[in-house]
């Protein structure tokens, strides 16, 4: 592609659309500096200039481009300082080796819908998810050959979206110019309609089959719709065939997924598939050392163990740490523990269930949770309720208490009642005791973790 007379063809448009004044303050210095993935990377002069053109001609340019590439391009504006030329020389397109910019990874991966900060060096890793970064890092350094597709496949949160951004970000900085595509499940679909609907089929099919890397999260979307799939099935092939890589991702295993093309669930399976589980503690610990850094918010020890015992989906971890974040701006003081323990007892007597959100499926007793409760531990109800305070008793008591006031968002008046009239600070002692012991006891966070699977599975 001949990137002088392409922008000097929208350059020809641009000057159309604006006053003289305008285009010679702004459009006449600018370049356009490389064209690759639909990613038009565009100089200008100063930073003033950039802030200009960007708010007020983003789309002007983008429609303008749009046309000349047949493509859904995205625009990224750098510094790019130029000598000052006369009128007689070659115009607003200079030579692209006059003090040519290196292209930023991080403005080119946003452009390609690719988190610039989801990268291998900030990635926790332990048991649940080894062989899934294991198998990531291998096809960032040799894609196309190591596995190829590869698949992975887990819940909400695991992890699974970053390391596949993590990839493509590795090989941004090897291969600035790699062909890289990324999108989602339910955006491919919906792209094929809009392909459809336009006559633009052709374009659709360059843009998807010429990739190098080809990203599809949430893959199971296309199952069931006969039109994605047929594409999809021929976007694989294509893109496999060129030594491509392609990576995946589902909520579940291909065999799992419901009416996908036994066609498309082969191919899938042809490469490696694997299983990310949850994160244990331990690793829900290191991410929120990783993420509240990344944030510049000091988290003590004590008290992300704390917030990893209370929270286990890693996407509330997130929302908690800005929630943290505002806290403790507002108060001007540092974090404690206290204050970790006072924020979840506040979002957890919301009636959300876990803090971040998670509900239990259906509600429960008191008389429920006492039975169980008191199940677990091997006592009898009228045991919790009764007068005696030594260990073997008083444990139950308090994780009951815990339960209560966490789970179901009792009040403390409610729960010393079914606890024989005990008062409100002795149940606001036990909530605290089971929520900062949770950090540390694993014993005792497999008894909680238990009790929650008898009342809510």
């Amino acid at each position: 592609m001949d990137l002088k007379k392409l922008w000097k063809s929208v350059l020809a448009e641009v000057e159309l659309s604006v006053s003289k004044a305008t285009f010679q303050t702004q459009f006449s210095h600018t370049m356009l500096v490389s064209f690759v993935n639909g990613v038009a990377t565009v100089g200008v002069t100063n930073p003033l200039i950039r802030s200009m053109i960007e708010g007020r001609y983003y789309s002007l340019i983008k429609s303008i481009l749009d046309q000349r590439t047949k493509q859904n391009s995205s625009i990224v504006f750098v510094i790019s300082p130029q000598k000052r030329v006369t009128p007689d020389e070659a115009g607003p397109l200079f030579s692209q080796q006059q003090n040519a910019p290196v292209v930023d990874r991080a403005l080119v991966a946003r452009a390609l819908h690719i988190r610039p900060d989801a990268t291998f060096e900030n990635f926790a890793v332990s048991t649940t998810n080894q062989m899934a970064y294991a198998a990531a890092t291998a096809v960032a350094k040799n894609p196309g050959s190591a596995y190829n597709p590869l698949f992975f496949y887990g819940g909400t949160g695991v992890g699974k979206t970053h390391l596949m951004h993590a990839v493509a970000n590795e090989i941004l900085l090897r291969q600035p110019g790699a062909k890289i595509v990324y999108c989602m499940g339910e955006e491919f679909l919906n792209e094929i309609v809009e392909a459809i609907q336009t006559k633009t089929s052709r374009q659709f099919k360059q843009k998807y089959r010429s990739a190098q890397l080809l990203l599809v999260d949430d893959v199971q979307f296309i199952a069931g719709k006969t039109t994605a799939q047929e594409e999809f099935f021929h976007t694989f092939n294509a893109v496999h065939r060129e030594g491509g890589q392609i990576i995946l991702n589902s909520d579940r295993s291909p065999a799992e997924i419901a009416k996908l093309e036994d066609r498309l669930r082969s191919r899938f399976e042809g490469g490696l598939t694997v299983d990310i589980s949850p994160p244990d503690f331990e690793l829900r610990a290191a991410i929120i050392n990783i993420k509240s850094k990344a944030i510049g918010l000091s988290v003590p020890p004590d008290a992300a163990q704390l917030i990893a015992a209370n929270i286990t989906d890693t996407r509330a971890i997130e929302g908690f740490l800005k929630r943290l974040s505002s806290e403790t701006s507002t108060r001007k003081t540092p974090i404690t523990q206290e204050m970790v323990a006072s924020l979840l007892s506040l979002k957890k007597q919301a009636g959300n269930g876990e803090a971040g959100g998670q509900k239990p499926a259906r509600r429960v007793s008191l008389q429920e949770m006492l039975e169980v409760v008191a199940s677990v531990f091997n006592t009898k109800p009228t045991a919790l309720k009764g007068p005696k305070r030594d260990r073997p008793i008083a444990r139950p008591r308090q994780v009951f208490m815990y339960l209560c006031r966490v789970e179901l968002g009792l009040t403390l008046d409610d729960i010393g009642g079914a606890l024989g009239g005990r008062d409100h600070t002795t149940i606001m002692h036990g909530v605290e005791t089971i929520t900062r012991e949770l950090s540390t006891n694993m014993l005792l966070r497999d008894a909680v973790g238990g009790i929650k699977k008898r009342l809510w599975a």
